[in-house]
């Protein structure tokens, strides 16, 4: 037989304008890496902490200057640089600037408050308080929170199954790695670390097996390739598709903290660095949500009548679920991240409409979500007991006659939380819901479910505002004076909170502006 002729070589095609934010966050990353590398160990944290802002911020510009108008399906089809797209970059960039100056705490220290000296030291041991007298700095979480920010904007560009699962390695290693740096109870944050990891591993395997599937369907991992197939099959495979969905969906859920792939949430919230924390309950949701719009609305969206209700049952059980299990909750960080699986549900059910008003909902409410998320973490970590957190609910009785702006700075937040008038809550949940209400029979279901969930949940935050107002101080409880950076976090966050609720159009518009997929 004659041997067969190599394909000629094409070369990919990259929009290098369309990418620049991107590129600018790894190469800000890759700077970071060096400076852990080559900085003097005293200067490290000042340098990180300068730099991973900036780059954030550089990214940022860039996008709103000049990726905006070099819209492109580029990379030989792999990343999708389109309005939704975009939109959920520019709102991660903003959230991560935001993230990072918390993360950059100190409260009189020499490196970050909430990060251990020495991340590879056994908790408790003598090489640990070693680290700790010599004053070194875990600095190398900045460089890592800047790979995460890099995997998240790959993920909600990611325009085929093969670039959809390496954006979702590249925002998860790292950080699996930092939620195990906790400075306090070191034991529970390496345990809540270990188990992200294997549950993120079991997810990660569930969706690269789906993705196998759909490709073996499709015969293509491109997204519009599958929504191709699904219209034009003529039955042979058909086998494969509704598996491969399932399982590609799955592994996203397990993102954002839906029932039942939600287990992990709880323990890593709370063993968590609490700015990590804010940081991952913002910024990741954010991500996978854009991904799974991506996915549901561009890929398999044809498909939508054969697992929509599946994920309604999904949907409904995460709303009741975490609103449910909120209310036993007696650690704060705890009863947020219950919280944060609640309102996984509620953006459920917006992408579960499936209209372009439901996207531009769901955008606005990832990005109302998100600011106050962060700010409200910020505050968790400036209340203090004993030199450590006060994140048991007890301990933050009283606090409100003690350090008033605090408590209702914290106050606000937990209302915006509830979904209370004049709060981005409500306007978020009202963006969410509508939609659904408009898309037929299950979307009304789905919201007299998530409206009797808030109702729960409200419940729960006014619960801890009773708590600091109307008891008596803890002795021993302070809330520290946060630094410049998070003083900036805190305000953008409730400023964000406080825009949305009262006068969201504008925000409402870009959002409904920029909900269109470029196919």
């Amino acid at each position: 037989m004659p041997a067969a002729v190599p394909a000629a070589f094409e070369a990919v095609t990259v929009d290098y304008v369309a990418v620049l934010p991107m590129l600018i966050v790894v190469g800000g990353a890759l700077v970071g890496v060096l400076v852990e590398a080559f900085a003097p160990r005293a200067h490290r944290h000042t340098i990180q902490v300068w730099l991973t802002p900036l780059t954030l911020l550089a990214a940022l510009v860039s996008l709103v200057l000049w990726s905006r108008e070099h819209q492109a399906v580029t990379l030989g089809g792999s990343v999708a640089i389109d309005p939704v797209a975009l939109f959920l970059q520019g709102t991660l960039l903003g959230l991560a600037v935001i993230g990072v100056l918390v993360m950059a705490e100190r409260f009189g220290g020499v490196g970050s408050d909430a990060f251990t000296p020495m991340g590879a030291s056994t908790p408790g041991s003598s090489q640990e308080d070693a680290a700790t007298r010599a004053g070194y700095a875990t600095s190398e979480v900045f460089p890592l929170s800047l790979f995460a920010v890099l995997g998240m904007m790959v993920f909600v560009a990611a325009n085929d199954l093969i670039t959809l699962f390496v954006g979702l390695e590249v925002l998860s290693l790292p950080l699996y790695v930092m939620t195990g740096l906790a400075r306090r109870r070191r034991l529970l944050s390496q345990e809540g670390a270990l188990k992200y990891f294997l549950l993120g591993a079991f997810s990660s395997a569930f969706f690269l097996f789906g993705a196998a599937l759909l490709f073996g369907y499709a015969g293509s991992s491109d997204l519009k390739e599958i929504s191709r197939a699904i219209t034009t099959n003529s039955g042979d495979l058909d086998g494969l598709l509704l598996p491969g969905v399932v399982l590609t969906l799955v592994g996203l859920l397990f993102k954002v903290g839906a029932v039942p792939f939600h287990s992990w949430t709880p323990d890593a919230y709370q063993g968590a660095p609490t700015p990590v924390t804010g940081f991952m309950a913002a910024c990741t949701k954010l991500a996978a949500f854009g991904a799974i719009l991506r996915l549901t609305y561009v890929g398999i969206g044809p498909d939508r009548w054969d697992w929509q209700f599946g994920v309604v049952a999904i949907a409904i059980l995460t709303m009741v679920v975490g609103a449910v299990l909120s209310v036993t909750q007696t650690d704060v960080k705890r009863l947020l991240a219950y919280s944060s699986v609640a309102h996984a549900g509620f953006i459920l059910v917006g992408v579960l409409a499936f209209s372009q008003a439901a996207i531009g909902g769901v955008m606005f409410y990832l990005l109302a979500y998100g600011a106050a998320t962060i700010a409200a973490f910020a505050i968790v970590t400036m209340v203090r007991q004993d030199g450590s957190e006060a994140s048991h609910l007890s301990q933050w009785a009283g606090l409100g006659r003690r350090h008033p702006v605090v408590a209702g700075v914290f106050a606000f937040l937990l209302l915006a939380f509830a979904g209370i008038p004049l709060t981005s809550g409500f306007t978020a949940k009202f963006a969410a819901f509508a939609p659904a209400v408009q898309s037929g029979t299950t979307g009304v279901v789905m919201v007299v479910v998530g409206v009797l969930a808030s109702a729960v949940t409200a419940f729960v935050y006014v619960r801890l505002i009773v708590l600091m107002y109307f008891t008596d101080p803890v002795e021993g409880v302070v809330a520290l004076q946060p630094s410049v950076p998070s003083t900036i976090a805190i305000t953008l966050g409730v400023l964000v909170t406080l825009v949305a609720g009262v006068a969201p159009a504008w925000i409402l518009q870009l959002a409904g502006d920029a909900s269109t997929f470029l196919l």
